[in-house]
């Protein structure tokens, strides 16, 4: 069993990489990273696993792939490197944020403060080439993905966040009599006013929390980057 992981997420998923479908991605992202340019790096392609463990996670809020361009995507989904500008759907994410609990929008999106508490930033792919967007779908990470969702809905007790069509699409994996489901369309520039904004997503996971006997999330982030 490869050891890719720090936690233990290793033990829910290193049975994966032993499979067929794994060994295959890993050829690919083997020529991918040695002819391409590849975000997040390679050391940081597990990074939200390894934030947020398995025994503490309490909130998965679902992306589709990282950000492409260059020095932005960091392993966590919607996060994105100190220095960098906001991305537009993050800036929407802060609005909600603003208008659901009161919290001003910081000027950066760097988001470990949520992971350290028990958020899993997930991408359902973890990978992407440099300019790309969803240059990875279908390469195998949605079978890992999947499984660290399904691991997670047999858990319990946990609040799943999906926002847009591919997010909603995975709720199929998740136990609704154990788990809770907050969607809505996705935050970006595009569908944020059809249903994401008004639609109330941190108030309403503390209060799944609360039924669920956890602590709520501080959804408030650093005005300034506290590390790295």
């Amino acid at each position: 069993m490869k050891q890719l992981i720090k936690n233990d997420w290793q033990q829910v998923l290193g049975p994966e990489f032993d499979k067929d479908y794994y060994r295959r991605l890993h050829q690919f992202l083997k020529r991918e990273y040695q002819e391409q340019t590849i975000y997040p790096d390679m050391y940081h392609i597990f990074q939200a696993f390894d934030w947020t463990s398995f025994a503490n996670t309490k909130v998965v809020i679902l992306g589709q792939d990282p950000y492409h361009g260059p020095n932005q995507a960091h392993g966590l989904s919607f996060s994105v490197l100190p220095g960098n500008k906001v991305p537009p759907s993050l800036q929407n994410i802060y609005k909600e944020l603003q208008d659901d609990l009161g919290f001003p929008p910081v000027q950066h999106g760097y988001l470990k403060r949520w992971a350290d508490q028990g958020v899993l930033l997930l991408n359902s792919v973890l990978t992407v080439r440099r300019g790309q967007a969803y240059s990875h779908q279908g390469k195998g990470w949605e079978q890992l993905t999947d499984q660290a969702i399904a691991a997670l809905s047999q858990k319990g007790g946990v609040v799943f966040i999906l926002w847009g069509k591919a997010a909603k699409s995975k709720a199929t994996l998740i136990d609704t009599d154990q788990n809770t489901i907050i969607s809505s369309t996705h935050p970006s520039p595009f569908s944020a006013n059809y249903g994401f904004f008004g639609s109330r997503p941190f108030s309403k996971t503390n209060q799944a929390l609360k039924n669920y006997g956890e602590a709520p999330i501080d959804w408030q982030l650093p005005a300034e980057v506290e590390d790295k």
